[in-house]
């Protein structure tokens, strides 16, 4: 049973009991050829029930957010942006034994030299590092480019690193545990120094996206395992990204899985404002959601029953009827009076900005007359109101004189009714 008022979530109680159901089905891989649609009216928590979710499954699950008007552009066909943003939204855990140089450092010395260009300039011939473990210690002598590596890392003495022997990869993995402080909360991560010898061989763990593939390897140079797709990640090109070359990744990426080098993990794919994508948009999320490398969709959507874009069919949500077979549908309420409050409070909050209790309950009527969000937004220029008359907190004559300044959308559409004579049509 969801808790009425936890984690930022006001109300919707049914709605997050259902996502909570879905999350668990999810983790269970038992959502395959399915997807969610969270359908509600206007400002009821949609999008935060799909972040929800995707906060839920764990930030090493891929969350690609998109609106369902994005894949209009005069450049790119429209399901090539959606087969781009799928593919966002599948990652792929790549575990492989490196051979690698760890622990911590205790010397990082850049050596100058005279530059080769002539005049008074220095440049960095090689960088000597020390690194340290339980079970001693080594002192490398590196290229110049590793060194530009550890500055973009911002390594100091004192970080624990690796360094990658076959290609000079280096990984900052935290500060040393022995220089920890007696602060509670700080921002630094602190880890153990590493066991073992400096030199070793390691599984690297690396999270990456299918779309991360496909953009390293749109001019493919090298071979096809995963070793040459992940170090051709490095290098931007910006290139045509075709159907062929997707089909050899997937065949790598398929091979992998089944020799146990890599790991699938779907995402999320979260697409706003469903109603807008058009009938040849819904043609290919069907036949996308029965891929065997699919990610888990969310689809959210104010509609109530209109038209399937593209065609003349009237439909619910203004979705297709065959699709729609297919969506598991979270219905989310309007809020009530109370609810409303608790929002406004919760904003006012984050916000920072001080509002007495008759003036919450005054902006919640605001609220239920007109829109939850456009009393949110009436919050910020009370605040200000209320500092150029010399106090910190709102008070109802504050939000009185900016309700009167601004309109929301249903009484500008009732004025332009009543002066339609005045405006051009």
């Amino acid at each position: 049973m969801a808790i009425p008022l936890a984690a930022g979530f006001v109300g919707q109680a049914a709605a997050r009991e259902a996502a909570g159901l879905s999350v668990d089905m999810i983790r269970q891989k038992k959502m395959a050829g399915r997807a969610l649609l969270l359908a509600g009216p206007p400002a009821t928590g949609k999008t935060a029930l799909a972040l929800g979710i995707a906060q839920e499954l764990g930030s090493k699950v891929p969350f690609c957010p998109m609106v369902g008007s994005e894949v209009y552009s005069s450049e790119v066909k429209k399901t090539e942006v959606l087969m781009e943003n799928f593919r966002r939204a599948i990652g792929l855990r790549i575990k492989e034994n490196k051979e690698v140089y760890e622990g911590e450092v205790t010397e990082l010395s850049p050596e100058e030299a005279e530059s080769t260009t002539g005049g008074y300039a220095k440049s960095i011939s090689h960088v000597i590092i020390g690194l340290k473990t339980v079970k001693g210690t080594k002192q490398l002598k590196l290229d110049p480019s590793i060194y530009d590596a550890l500055i973009k890392e911002k390594v100091a003495v004192g970080d624990v690193i690796y360094i990658e022997a076959n290609s000079g990869a280096v990984k900052r993995v935290g500060r040393c545990d022995s220089f920890a402080t007696e602060y509670d909360l700080e921002a630094e991560e602190y880890v153990p120094i590493p066991k073992g010898e400096v030199h070793k061989k390691k599984e690297i763990v690396q999270d990456v996206t299918l779309h991360d593939l496909d953009a390293a390897n749109a001019q493919p140079q090298g071979g096809q395992d995963i070793l040459s797709l992940m170090g051709q990640m490095m290098k931007p090109r910006k290139t045509e990204i075709t159907e062929k070359l997707r089909q050899e990744i997937n065949k790598v990426v398929n091979r992998y899985i089944d020799e146990g080098i890599a790991e699938l993990v779907p995402g999320v794919l979260f697409i706003d404002e469903v109603h807008m994508l058009d009938i040849e948009c819904f043609s290919y999320l069907n036949r996308a959601l029965e891929s065997p490398l699919s990610p888990i969709v969310i689809l959210a959507t104010n509609r109530g029953i209109c038209n399937v874009r593209g065609t003349d069919m009237t439909s619910p949500h203004g979705i297709p009827v065959d699709l729609l077979d297919r969506l598991v549908i979270i219905r989310t309420e309007t809020y009530g009076p109370t609810e409303t409050i608790q929002i406004l409070a919760i904003r006012a909050q984050v916000e920072e900005i001080d509002i007495d209790e008759e003036s919450l309950a005054y902006l919640g009527e605001i609220g239920q007359q007109t829109s939850l969000r456009h009393a949110i937004q009436l919050l910020s220029p009370a605040s200000v109101v209320a500092k150029t008359n010399g106090r910190e907190k709102i008070c109802k004559a504050d939000l009185e004189e900016v309700s009167g300044l601004y309109l929301d959308a249903k009484s500008s559409a009732r004025l332009l009714q009543e002066q339609q004579e005045r405006y051009i049509t």
